[in-house]
This record gives structure tokens, C-alpha cells and sequence, in this order.
């Protein structure tokens, strides 16, 4: 069984020396410029086009990641980069998720408790008690119920909070009011006080965030983005921000990173900035999972986390 390795980044030797331990009866190489001999699967994250030049043998791509929006852009830009019989995989959960419930909860308690509003009163050294939101109004909406996001809206609804869930397709969930389709989509906006962004970066998705879905959310609503920063359309959310419509902003991905040093996000009280570090993935699990399917693979069973690359997810 050949591996074919590819990954630009300084835990590059990690993932290798993991996976050689995980498989240790495949043969592992890693990608150079040049390189289109026969493998039996694929794992990269972020690779070139050069990497997809027809190969014999080959019977999956596994992204190491579980956004695949870097894949399917080279496949967007050049149709036929991928094979369509050869099944792209992204990772599923693999540690992610509690991450993700983790740092979102925050960010949404953050703004329940005020605690936003007390960082600037402390900045302006006042003492000043300010009234609580009444949680029975504090609607909180997720953009997206994949596997992420499903997670989060449950574990939101656990605290007490009405949480409410769009999806493309109607995926009801256990304590949060979901909708669904274009048609629903301004419905489920309408005057949340939170509005989180886990949508698949895709091109029907690319700035969705922008100044009408801003107008539909509760004046002085507030933004947390830990999807991808294509989603957001910067000036939109500055503006959204100078006149009041939202309050706040949690920005944990961004259209450009690292984040320019004149970016006018550094400079604003009311938006908080993280490097894109709301859910990583843990090498240990992501390896686990795909030593799982490429041996479910080599035994001809299904997997699980199959890209379909017309819905981009």
C-alpha cells in the first residue's frame, strides 16, 4: 500500500513519523515537484494542483483537515483536478468538536454576562453595574449543522439559551429550532441576539455575512465567525459596527492570514481577534480516524465524511 504525503507546515515531520507508526505496512512517501508515481491514497492539507496529476492506483484523497474549501478551489478554478471516482474525505470531528463548543460558549457567554461591556468600562476605569440581558430573549442562531455545528447549538441549548439552526437541508435537532433552504433563511436571522457562523466555505456561502444578513439580526447583535473569513465581507461588518446594528464582533478566521498589521479589525474595541485557533485538529485522532477508513478502504467497505464537491461539503 503506498501513501502519498503532503503538508507545509512545521508539524510536518510529526504527521509523518505518526502515520508511519499508524501504517506501518504502507509505504510512505512525501510529495515532491514531479512526483506522479502510482499511491493508493492521498493526504495533504492545502496541496498544489501539480499534486492531482493522474496516478494509477489511487482510491482516496483524505484532507487532513476538516474544511476541504482549499481542495475544492483548485477544482473550482481547473474542473477535472479531481478524479469523480476517486472519493474525497475530509476529517469528522477528530477533537475538533469539543473545541469548538469550548470557544464558541465562551465567546456567547462573554456577551450574555457582559463581561464585553465591563473590559470597556475597566478601560475607562468606571465602576458601573450594568443590567443582565434576559436570557429567555438572548436567541442565539448557528449557521450550519454539520458536525460541528450541530454539536454547538445542542450544547448552547444546554445552557438554558433558545438556540435556533440553519441548515441547507431541514435537520431537525433535539432542543433547537432549526430551519432550513434559501427561503428560511431570513426567518431564522430575524432579531437573534447572536448570530454564530459555521457554515462550509463554499461558493454559495462565500459573504454571507455581509450588510443585509447583518440588517435582519436584533439591533446591537453581535457576530462570532469560526468558519472561514471568506464568509465575511470586512467593510460590511465595520460598518454594521459604527452604526450600532451589532454591538460586537468574535472573529476567529479571517479572509487574509495572518491578519495585515494595518487591518483596521486590530484597531476596534468592539471586535475580538483569535489566530485561527478556535478547533485544531489533534494529530493523534485525525490519524486514528483515517488508519481506520483507508483499512475499511482496503477491506471494500463505505466510509464515512465523503466530500460531495457540487454542495462543497
Amino acid at each position: 500500500m503506498n501513501l502519498l504525503f503532503y503538508m507545509r507546515d512545521a508539524s510536518a515531520a510529526e504527521w509523518l513519523h505518526d502515520l508511519a507508526r499508524a501504517l506501518p505496512q504502507a509505504s510512505l512517501r512525501e510529495w515532491q515537484p514531479g512526483d506522479d508515481a502510482p499511491a493508493d491514497f492521498v493526504l495533504v492539507w492545502r496541496p498544489p494542483r501539480e499534486l492531482f496529476a493522474p496516478r494509477d492506483g489511487l482510491r482516496a484523497v483524505f484532507n487532513l483537515g476538516a474544511g476541504v474549501d482549499a481542495i475544492l478551489a483548485l477544482e473550482y478554478a481547473h474542473p477535472g483536478t479531481l478524479r469523480p471516482d476517486v472519493p474525497l474525505v475530509r476529517l469528522e470531528d477528530s477533537g475538533m468538536a469539543q473545541q469548538m463548543i469550548e470557544y464558541v460558549t465562551y465567546a456567547v457567554l462573554r456577551y450574555l454576562r457582559r463581561f464585553d461591556d465591563y473590559a470597556q468600562l475597566q478601560a475607562q476605569c468606571r465602576w458601573q453595574e450594568l443590567p443582565p440581558y434576559p436570557r429567555e430573549h438572548f436567541t442565539v442562531g448557528v449557521l450550519g449543522l454539520g458536525v460541528l455545528g450541530a454539536q454547538v447549538a445542542q450544547a448552547l441549548a444546554a445552557l438554558g439559551l433558545p438556540v435556533r439552526g440553519f441548515s441547507r437541508h431541514a435537520r431537525p435537532l433535539e432542543g433547537v429550532t432549526t430551519y432550513a433552504g434559501a427561503e428560511q433563511f431570513d426567518a431564522f436571522l430575524q432579531d437573534l441576539q447572536v448570530l454564530v457562523n459555521l457554515l462550509p466555505h463554499t461558493p454559495a456561502t462565500r459573504g454571507v455575512l455581509n450588510a443585509h444578513t447583518f440588517a435582519q439580526l436584533a439591533p446591537g447583535a453581535r457576530l462570532v465567525n469560526v468558519a472561514r473569513g471568506a464568509h465575511l465581507v470586512d467593510a460590511d461588518l465595520l460598518a454594521a459596527l459604527e452604526t450600532g446594528q451589532l454591538s460586537a464582533a468574535t472573529l476567529d478566521v479571517f479572509n487574509q492570514e495572518p491578519l495585515a498589521d494595518d487591518h483596521p479589525f486590530w484597531r476596534n474595541p468592539r471586535i475580538t481577534l483569535t489566530p485561527h485557533c478556535s478547533a485544531q485538529t489533534l494529530r493523534s485522532e485525525a490519524i486514528e480516524q483515517i488508519t481506520q477508513k483507508i483499512n475499511a478502504l482496503m477491506r471494500g467497505e463505505a466510509i464515512s465524511g465523503v466530500v460531495d464537491p457540487a454542495s462543497g461539503y
